[in-house]
């Protein structure tokens, strides 16, 4: 088993006031969402749990395809890896995964998603305290209901808000999610893979629908490869088309490194120069490793949807600059025109300022 990564020192939120927290030694179970950007956001909630039970050994449940992340989330004890499907209850396996999560004699679960399915395994293993909002008639399987959900501004706020005692108000800041990539494993990985030591720049295509997806990478990284970086296209296999478009563009000093190996992505990101994405779960990956990474917003709101760690820019359609926060709904999920009305220059040039103070600060 590697090491795990030390939970960085944070002084929000403020301790407990309940002297009883501070003595719980009870294991905690976080019942996160599993789209790769949201469970990186989920690392948030660890912190604050942390902060409030800080005796207390925090699991997190995951699916396979997050599971690689757990091992770089300073402050977890250990990933419950699940395979429940999406799209129906496979009654079989939330028993087998209730009997899991029994064994490890949970007092608490902090359940994220608002969905029955997601509050059934805690509730069959017989987890005491069971905490989370009100939704899809959960009677029974919940216990420690919180309400006003819908009067919540953004969904990190619905899911950390559950690790604060009940009646907490909304601070007004919420620690950052980490990702500790330790040096050793990105020298190892450049050596195993034959990558060298030539300064990289990230690029992640990818993301849930068209109208998130800019078109224009190819372009960019044939601009990159002629300021002497190298390329790297990272993703899931959804990707590999446009990573071929891209390598074919660029030539030999760019590389596909999409694939099914979430981890292959999270070292890339870790051992990037800079990390250009596009409004997906990688440009959480980036920024919480704390890579410098410039997000490629089209019609979603930068507020609502960029990571919590801060980004190096954030590169919005011409037309929505100006628009007051928030915007993500003012787009149908197929109207593409605002991505692709974002140009080339307005990413090279964006890239290049953010590299050149990078080295004005070295």
């Amino acid at each position: 088993m590697r090491p795990k990564p030390e939970l960085m020192n944070t002084d929000f939120p403020a301790r407990s006031a309940d002297p009883a927290d501070a003595t719980d030694t009870r294991p905690l179970l976080i019942v996160p969402y599993n789209w790769i950007g949201d469970f990186v956001r989920g690392h948030t909630v660890v912190r604050v749990a942390k902060q409030r039970w800080p005796n207390r050994p925090v699991d997190i449940l995951v699916t396979p395809l997050c599971a690689p992340l757990v091992d770089y989330m300073p402050g977890v004890r250990r990933g419950i890896v699940h395979d429940l499907p999406r799209s129906r209850l496979a009654l079989d396996r939330q028993r087998r995964l209730a009997a899991q999560l029994r064994a490890e004699r949970y007092g608490t679960a902090l359940v994220m998603p608002r969905t029955w399915k997601s509050a059934l395994a805690p509730a069959l293993a017989g987890i005491p305290e069971r905490v989370g909002f009100v939704g899809e008639v959960r009677f029974g399987l919940l216990n420690r209901w919180r309400w006003g959900e819908r009067a919540l501004p953004r969904l990190i706020d619905k899911n950390a808000i559950l690790a604060l005692p009940d009646e907490a108000a909304l601070p007004a800041q919420w620690p950052q999610p980490q990702l500790v990539v330790p040096p050793q494993e990105i020298a190892a990985w450049r050596q195993t893979t034959g990558l060298g030591t030539a300064p990289a720049i990230a690029l992640a295509p990818g993301s849930v629908g068209a109208h998130k997806r800019w078109p224009f990478y190819a372009e960019a990284a044939q601009a990159f490869v002629a300021d002497g970086y190298d390329v790297w296209v990272v993703g899931g296999p959804g990707e590999q088309e446009a990573a071929a478009a891209i390598v074919a563009a660029a030539g030999p000093r760019a590389h596909d490194l999409t694939g099914t190996d979430l981890r292959q992505g999270i070292l890339a990101l870790a051992a990037a120069r800079l990390a250009i994405s596009n409004d997906s779960g990688l440009m959480h990956v980036a920024a919480a490793i704390g890579t410098p990474t410039i997000g490629v917003f089209g019609p979603t709101s930068p507020w609502h949807w960029a990571p919590l760690n801060p980004l190096a820019a954030a590169i919005q359609p011409a037309s929505l600059r100006d628009t007051v926060m928030p915007y993500h709904s003012v787009a149908a999920r197929d109207d593409d025109s605002y991505i692709r009305s974002i140009p080339v220059s307005d990413v090279v040039d964006t890239a290049r300022r953010v590299l050149a103070n990078l080295a004005a600060a070295s």
